[in-house]
């Protein structure tokens, strides 16, 4: 009866989204703080909480960092391509945000909504969580090591805990794989 009651629980399954997918949601999101906010969890494999709370102060050209993150230290960095560097200090300037004014000031509900209604209109159930994994997922399946896609990417203090995050590799990429080595 005892194992019956102390089953671990299932590994949940998501759909890693594809690059294609992701870089088309982007493109149709209009509203310029919408599409910031998806750019930075899914180039820069941000938490939406982490977003959320990014302060003007916290952006030095393409390193951000993250006060009081998951992990429990007292500051993270996040690195993000230069042109998304770019287009968050322009929204910043635009909005006059102020050092310790947050660039975002909306709820994480708000967020989430901001997310799922970007999902859908490209038909496709779409979380937060959703676009951290592709940022990993795309980076692993780019050739970047697994040690700087858990330690610089995600900012995972155990590896274990990224290879979680990668997902199944499907029969067509393990062929191209083994194709690129060998072929």
């Amino acid at each position: 009866m005892l194992k019956k009651l102390f089953r671990p629980g299932k590994l949940a399954r998501w759909q890693i989204h594809e690059k294609e997918t992701i870089d088309e949601i982007i493109f149709l999101t209009t509203k310029v703080r919408n599409r910031l906010m998806l750019e930075l969890m899914a180039r820069g494999a941000m938490r939406v909480s982490e977003v959320l709370n990014l302060r003007a102060a916290d952006v030095d050209d393409q390193k951000l960092t993250i006060r009081n993150p998951k992990s429990g230290k007292t500051s993270e960095v996040v690195f993000i391509p230069k042109k998304l560097a770019y287009r968050v200090k322009e929204y910043m300037n635009a909005r006059g945000s102020e050092n310790g004014q947050r660039i975002f000031p909306i709820s994480y509900t708000a967020a989430r909504v901001v997310v799922r209604k970007a999902g859908t209109l490209v038909g496709v159930h779409l979380r937060p969580h959703d676009l951290r994994r592709h940022a990993a997922t795309y980076a692993s399946r780019s050739g970047v090591p697994v040690e700087i896609v858990s330690k610089v990417i995600l900012r995972h203090v155990n590896l274990s805990t990224t290879q979680r995050y990668l997902g199944k590799v499907s029969d067509v990429e393990a062929v191209r794989w083994i194709e690129n080595l060998y072929g």
